[in-house]
């Protein structure tokens, strides 16, 4: 099978939205829902505004977005795992799948800067 990071973070963005219609809605989590589906869904939008980068500039700033709303919804998961604590688990494994993509991103980010001479 191919590897196709287009459909993993797709694959991501949907697995969050899955996830959150399972959090209980409080004046606690309401709030940690919205932010992290922001940046949950980001993380595939900006991945496919990357594939379609005007240049290799725009294509490392892309890149560079991506990785910053991975690290913010790692975050969000984070709280929402404190928040609701039933759904911690879910949480977890999300978290993982997001670091793992952090990494990705990161490694994307150092070959475009190598290819550079940066």
């Amino acid at each position: 099978m191919d590897y196709d990071l287009e459909e993993r973070t797709a694959k991501f963005g949907e697995d969050a939205i899955i996830f959150l219609r399972t959090i209980p809605r409080d004046e606690i989590t309401r709030p940690l829902i919205s932010q992290l589906i922001r940046s949950a869904t980001s993380v595939g939008a900006n991945y496919y505004e990357a594939n379609e980068a005007a240049s290799k500039k725009d294509f490392r700033n892309k890149i560079c977005i991506c990785k910053k709303e991975a690290n913010e919804s790692k975050h969000w998961l984070r709280m929402i795992a404190k928040a609701a604590p039933d759904s911690a688990k879910r949480a977890r494994e999300l978290w993982k799948e997001t670091q793992e993509l952090v990494l990705i991103f990161a490694a994307i980010v150092k070959k475009c800067d190598e290819s550079v001479g940066n």
